[in-house]
């Protein structure tokens, strides 16, 4: 709270001046540390997260000591911890810190999830990137940035930083391709679905668990559902090989993936249903959770809220449309309210539900009891989709933090049926 009176007391110039001086301060505690390390850089809207693990994945597979810094999780070679600061990038002195460690643990590369309001608060000033991957762009934080313009001009600042090796690795089938295309580098190595890309999958085709398709005659088996996560791989592949990773390595590396923490994860009940808990919230990423998972349910049963603090408001009556519009059952509940009353949040959700007639909307602020109803309702068949906080480790009230895990919660509401 007190943070917040200092932002609408100071002018933005001096706080932007104390960002950086932090951002310098902590680089020189640590001694840059990102300079011992090939650091790989991961920005976008979607897919950031389990692209950066996937390259983790194939750099330990080929036998690489790995760090990691993202939203979900950190890890430092094999040891792996949930990210529970609630930012994708932590404070500076905490990044530098865990970049220390990593030079510490003998670490050869470290992948660190870079975001526009990281970039925005200098936490990336200082570390040396050489490799930047950019998945794709979509409105989102519009009001911290002012505009998509200056939001995608923020994560460009990523490409411009880039030293050493500077290879971009970009999403050819983006349509901000060809903005990050612009800006200099050494190499560019395109990546997507389309024979226009350097790595594009062949004979792409549905399994049991996610994909099987070729790249450049490589057969592949992702076990992960959802065609973002074949963009999420091309990626990871395409980053891999501009390291010269070998072929062997990649495949195993990817097909050793499974999961990772609250981007699709899903548990299984003893009543025959399943519930999914992933990180979506913008109406992008939520549609294409929907799409994955509608064709496998008999029911789709999807539990969801909105951020609050000011955030993207825009898009609450959005996510309800969605919802609404693919699953049979939409349970609207708390998310991170922030200073925002939760209720009103809900309303603004339920708005965008209410063209649906025909579907059943619960409005249940308790998230834990949200949670508890549609597991109750599911019946053999149906699909219960939990999105909005993953695998974060609270819910943020204008009191303070409340320790969560919706993970924890689902596993706790099955026991309890």
């Amino acid at each position: 709270m007190f943070k917040k009176k200092l932002k609408k007391i100071l002018p933005p110039q001096l706080i932007s001046y104390y960002h950086k001086l932090l951002a310098i301060l902590a680089n020189i505690i640590y001694f840059f540390p990102s300079r011992k390390m090939v650091v790989i850089g991961v920005t976008g809207t979607k897919g950031k997260s389990t692209t950066a693990n996937m390259i983790w994945q194939i750099l330990n597979q080929a036998g690489f000591k790995t760090g990691l810094i993202t939203t979900a999780n950190f890890r430092i070679n094999d040891k792996e911890w949930i990210n529970n600061t609630k930012m994708t990038m932590p404070g500076r002195l905490q990044l530098q810190k865990l970049l220390k460690r990593m030079v510490k643990a003998g670490c050869q590369y470290a992948i660190v999830e870079t975001s526009s309001e990281g970039i925005k608060q200098f936490r990336h000033w200082g570390i040396k990137y050489q490799i930047a991957v950019f998945t794709n762009l979509s409105p989102e934080h519009i009001e911290a940035h002012g505009s998509f313009e200056n939001y995608r001009a923020a994560k460009g600042e990523l490409f411009k930083s880039l030293r050493g090796l500077r290879i971009s690795i970009l999403n050819k089938d983006d349509a901000n391709f060809s903005y990050y295309k612009n800006i200099p580098a050494s190499l560019y190595i395109y990546y997507g679905l389309q024979e226009e890309a350097d790595y594009f999958p062949t004979n792409l085709q549905p399994t049991a668990e996610g994909f099987q398709f070729a790249v450049k005659g490589h057969l592949f088996n992702l076990n992960l559902p959802g065609i973002f996560n074949v963009y999420n791989a091309m990626a990871a592949i395409a980053t891999a090989k501009a390291l010269q990773i070998k072929w062997q390595d990649i495949i195993k590396g990817l097909q050793d993936f499974k999961y990772m923490p609250g981007r699709m994860e899903k548990i299984i009940s003893r009543k025959g249903f399943v519930v999914y808990v992933d990180y979506a919230h913008t109406p992008e990423s939520l549609e294409l959770v929907y799409k994955t998972l509608q064709p496998k349910a008999k029911r789709l049963i999807a539990v969801l809220g909105s951020c609050g603090g000011g955030r993207d408001k825009a898009k609450r009556p959005i996510l309800g449309k969605l919802a609404a519009s693919y699953a049979q059952v939409v349970i609207i509940t708390n998310e991170d309210p922030y200073d925002e009353d939760p209720k009103a949040i809900i309303e603004d959700v339920f708005a965008g539900t209410m063209s649906f007639p025909s579907v059943e909307v619960y409005k249940i602020e308790d998230r834990r009891q949200a949670i508890k109803q549609a597991v109750r309702i599911a019946e053999v068949g149906d699909i219960v989709v939990i999105t909005g906080k993953g695998s974060e480790q609270a819910i943020v009230t204008k009191n303070g933090k409340i320790p969560w895990d919706d993970r924890t919660v689902v596993r706790e509401c099955l026991e309890e049926l």
